[in-house]
């Protein structure tokens, strides 16, 4: 039995965990809140600082890790992986200077651009506003701001979403400039966004299936951008709105990225690769990468693994995952979160949370937690943050949304909310529709002006 460090206590590691454990991993997880589900699951749990690369090696060595699994990026950025690696333990997450991809807008920017990898816009990067104006001007009304940093999904601003002028654009540069921050201005991609993720050794990577997340917080692709409310995944383990042609694109830029990465740091990126792209009418584009499983798509696609997960994670702490089978079950996944009312603005912080276990086993759907704590008397206990995830799965669309839908009747509780229009039969259209639309204009001749 091989014995795992699980770092993180989100959702996502909900299901890392539940897929170590199926697989026959003994875990224990250093977390930094009382997740109930890892809980059940784990040999051992310790709360501390993630970001503390000693504090995590010391849990590792007391229970003897043979293998740690990096759920989010913060640790990354924090040069865990080195520690662990250093310490002898076999690690699934980059090294600080390969997690680079995600710890800056600006490198993974330029190692397209010096690697010739498709799929980038047009950018430029800045630590002051001179130039600023310029290049916003030659932009138009189609520009993207973004902090280059980690800044909990929070640093990118779109212009018609967040920023409505060039003046409040300019704002928020010199706001970034004043903190000493770089930023990277960028063209606005118009399309439809997916995350293609990537198993990675350094030298092989494995694709996993296609998976579309929503992050505005109300039905209808209204409100403010979240951490995600919720993600689906279809049968074919492409998307109703992507071709043949966008999926190996997309393959193809995550195997040139890794090249990329290696040819540069001088050693192997080894762990969950994760492109966020957007298929556009010239094919798709990247929008950013990170560098460790997305949360909540990491839900869809560990739903469905077929292959042995603690064989695959130690084929990429390696650099053998050649040699190791990873296979997909042919399902459709659906996944939505339970939040608090407010979350994405203000949300509330005196949510509580109820599971009808015996009728969430009955729908046949799969909860994970996510930000709660679990306290001395077994009460669920909100934060500000997403609190569960109910994952359904089925031939069909139709059969996966109605058994989430069944689990999410499990859940109960003041003051939360779902985003229950995801993966409905109307929101599928529309993806589709405006797909079709913006190919079709492309492809249209133009019309010569008498």
């Amino acid at each position: 039995m091989t014995r795992v460090l699980l770092l993180g206590s989100g959702a996502r590691e909900h299901a890392i965990a539940r897929a170590l454990c199926h697989s026959g991993a003994s875990v224990s997880c250093f977390a930094s809140n009382l997740n109930p589900g890892i809980m059940a699951l784990a040999a051992g749990f310790e709360l501390g600082e993630l970001n503390a690369p000693q504090a995590v090696v010391d849990f590792a060595t007391r229970h003897r890790a043979e293998l740690a699994v990096i759920g989010p990026e913060a640790p990354l950025a924090a040069g865990v992986a080195d520690a662990l690696r250093a310490a002898g333990i076999a690690t699934v997450g980059p090294d600080r200077e390969l997690a680079r991809i995600e710890t800056s807008k600006a490198f993974a920017r330029d190692l397209l651009v010096r690697h010739g990898i498709p799929g980038c816009p047009r950018y430029r990067t800045f630590d002051a506003l001179e130039g600023v104006a310029d290049w916003l001007a030659e932009l138009g009304d189609g520009y993207v701001v973004k902090y280059d940093g980690l800044a909990g999904g929070k640093g990118v601003k779109v212009a018609g979403d967040h920023l409505h002028s060039h003046a409040e654009a300019l704002d928020y540069c010199r706001e970034l400039a004043a903190s000493g921050g770089r930023f990277v201005v960028e063209e606005k991609l118009i399309g439809e966004e997916f995350s293609l993720m990537s198993f990675c050794d350094g030298e092989t990577l494995r694709h996993m299936p296609a998976v579309q997340d929503h992050k505005r917080a109300l039905e209808g692709d209204r409100g403010p951008n979240t951490g995600g409310m919720g993600s689906y995944s279809d049968t074919s383990h492409s998307l109703a709105f992507l071709d043949d042609e966008d999926i190996s694109t997309a393959h193809a830029i995550n195997e040139a990225a890794a090249a990329a990465l290696h040819a540069e740091c001088g050693a192997p990126y080894r762990g969950f690769l994760y492109g966020g792209f957007i298929a556009t009418s010239d094919g798709p584009k990247l929008i950013e990468y990170n560098a460790r499983l997305g949360d909540p798509e990491a839900l869809n696609v560990l739903e469905i693994l077929q292959s042995d997960f603690v064989a695959i994670c130690h084929g990429m702490a390696t650099g053998t995952l050649a040699d190791c089978e990873v296979e997909f079950r042919p399902a459709a996944t659906v996944c939505k979160y339970v939040v608090p009312e407010g979350y994405g603005v203000k949300p509330r912080r005196d949510c509580t949370l109820i599971i009808n276990e015996e009728q969430l086993a009955a729908s046949g759907a799969s909860l994970f937690y996510a930000a709660v704590n679990q306290s001395p008397g077994g009460t669920l206990e909100t934060t500000s943050s997403r609190a569960a995830a109910v994952v359904g799965s089925g031939a069909m669309f139709a059969a996966a949304e109605a058994q989430c839908e069944a689990g999410l009747a499990a859940v109960s509780g003041r003051g939360l909310h779902v985003r229950h229009d995801i993966a409905t039969p109307q929101l599928l259209e529309r993806r589709v529709a405006h797909m079709r639309g913006l190919r079709s204009s492309h492809e249209a001749p133009a019309v010569m002006a008498a």
